[in-house]
């Protein structure tokens, strides 16, 4: 099976949920188990965040999230045209957060790592970050 959905969103704390959610009713065609739905929900959810928090500090733009299903693989783009990140290496780091005064841990990288099979950032400074989540879910037997 093969489909594909591009979404374009506002930077606003509410889409948060928004982003989660239309990933999970997407997906639902593999049969996904409890235990792999949660994940993806969470690991979408910090990053849907990390671009409303990071990627747009002090304005309002667009992220765009792409999901694909294809032969029971999943694959998440979480696309923004904020700041972007000066170091990823560094922001890839358990514990380093640009915002402590937020009170934010700096373990949305390594949530999002943990719950997925594959995990990439790319960034440029001024341009903006993408977020690549791949789930392999056996269509079969999720």
């Amino acid at each position: 099976m093969f489909n594909k959905a591009t979404i374009t969103f506002l930077s606003i704390s509410q889409n948060e949920a928004f982003a989660r959610n239309a990933v999970a009713s997407f997906m639902l065609p593999l049969n996904p188990t409890l235990s792999v739905l949660s994940d993806v929900k969470t690991a979408v959810s910090e990053a849907v965040t990390n671009a409303i928090v990071h990627g747009y500090p002090d304005s309002v733009g667009d992220i765009e999230l792409t999901i694909i299903l294809s032969d029971g693989k999943l694959h998440i783009e979480i696309k923004d045209y904020g700041v972007g990140i000066e170091s990823v290496d560094d922001a890839l780091e358990p514990f380093y957060t640009t915002k402590a005064e937020n009170e934010r841990s700096g373990m949305g990288f390594t949530v999002m790592k943990s719950f997925m099979d594959e995990f990439s950032v790319s960034s440029r400074l001024n341009e903006g970050t993408t977020v690549t989540l791949i789930k392999y879910v056996n269509e079969n037997n999720a």
